[in-house]
């Protein structure tokens, strides 16, 4: 990618010497978020024709192996013009009526045009609350990975009919920029009706710059951005700027492009430069295991035997319950804990997938009895693989 005419940034690759266009070439799981003004043509009603295209090529990229979940605006738009209203209300329970009303035709859309290109859809609607609620997300996580494993496109939307906040302060940009955390997908892409970033508002300034790539999470990027573009939608550059900078934090890049791009999405997986880069300045795995690596708080431990140290520790594996022999302390799922070999060292830490009071009745146990003990079954492993960092030595 040209980065010459970013003045503020001389950034051509991330931390990791990877190129920009390489990330995305690479990408397997992707989230893909569009605007309001977009799906719904400037508020004039759904596009179907833009959705169509865009459905042929989400199907194009299950196709090709990789997993993609869409996030949609869109629902408050499409209400306002299915109930005939010309400018967005401002109060909240008319907002609530719109996105209810939207979001009938909205989700039907996106199912017809994906199901014509033999590719299943699931409409997941989510809140901020969803993902902040250690539970909640850890139930929101294993629906979506269970769906991307089954070759199913999620199309996410706020929850906007029953929450306040999201309508009044949120946007779907930020929504998209969680999802990525959430999935801890490779990229992000914002699809949007502007062609990326520019060093200053090009309607205003005839000096301004396309910023072709920079680093996520660059203060000087939010200098740049405006304020809201539209109104349709809630966000604007800005949003996507620091929805980038979010991202970022799971190890996810991000591109900002115009969404109206002739196969946008296909010809980014290809390698090609389009619209702004922001890349994340650690990768994917990197970012999650440095914090897990850094948590100063456990909440508890796992004992394991000699066997399941050797697994962990010179092959890699994941911790089996039936590699472990006691559980100290009190967790819940979802929380780092410690893994303490037979003498009390700490071999490694991870995220666990059961919460201590399960993970005592799993301890000596096969994948084949939790469904007996639990009555069901999260996942296979206490610590996946994926989950699990060795401990500094």
């Amino acid at each position: 990618m040209d980065s010459a005419s970013l003045a503020p940034t001389d950034i051509a690759k991330n931390s990791s010497g990877t190129d920009p266009q390489a990330v995305f070439k690479n990408a397997r799981r992707i989230v893909v978020k569009v605007g309001s003004s977009l799906v719904t043509n400037d508020g004039r009603g759904l596009d179907e024709e833009a959705i169509g295209q865009w459905s042929e090529q989400l199907a194009a990229l299950v196709q090709q192996g990789r997993e993609v979940i869409m996030v949609s605006s869109g629902a408050v738009a499409e209400g306002m013009k299915r109930l005939g209203w010309a400018v967005r209300p401002k109060e909240i329970n008319e907002l609530q009526a719109a996105a209810a009303v939207g979001q009938m035709g909205l989700v039907q859309m996106y199912e017809s045009k994906l199901r014509g290109c033999g590719v299943g859809s699931a409409q997941v609607l989510l809140t901020h609350a969803d993902l902040a609620d250690r539970e909640r997300y850890l139930n929101a996580r294993s629906t979506l990975l269970t769906l991307l494993g089954l070759g199913v496109v999620p199309v996410i939307n706020e929850n906007d009919t029953v929450v306040n906040d999201e309508i009044k302060f949120g946007d779907n940009d930020t929504l998209g920029a969680l999802v990525a955390n959430l999935v801890e997908a490779d990229v992000l892409v914002i699809l949007t009706d502007q062609k990326g970033l520019f060093t200053a508002d090009p309607r205003r300034d005839p000096a301004a710059e396309f910023v072709h790539v920079a680093r996520a999470g660059d203060p000087r990027l939010e200098a740049m951005a405006g304020g809201a573009g539209s109104g349709i939608g809630k966000g604007g550059m800005i949003t996507k700027i620091l929805a980038a900078k979010r991202a970022a934090g799971s190890g996810a890049s991000t591109v900002i492009a115009w969404g109206r791009e002739p196969q946008v999405l296909l010809r980014l997986v290809q390698g090609e430069a389009i619209g702004t880069c922001l890349v994340a300045r650690t990768p994917k795995n990197q970012a999650r295991k440095r914090w897990i690596s850094d948590h100063l708080q456990l909440r508890g431990a796992v004992v394991v035997d000699d066997g399941a140290v050797g697994k962990i520790v010179r092959e890699g594996k994941s911790l089996l319950p039936i590699g472990m022999t006691g559980v100290e302390g009190d967790f819940s799922r979802g929380d780092v804990i410690a893994v303490r070999d037979a003498r009390g060292l700490e071999v490694a830490r991870g995220l666990a997938n059961y919460a201590s009071s399960e993970a005592r009745l799993l301890c000596r146990k096969s994948s084949s009895d939790f469904e007996r003990l639990l009555g069901y079954v999260a996942e296979h492993e206490m610590i996946h693989r994926d989950n699990l960092v060795l401990a500094r030595t």
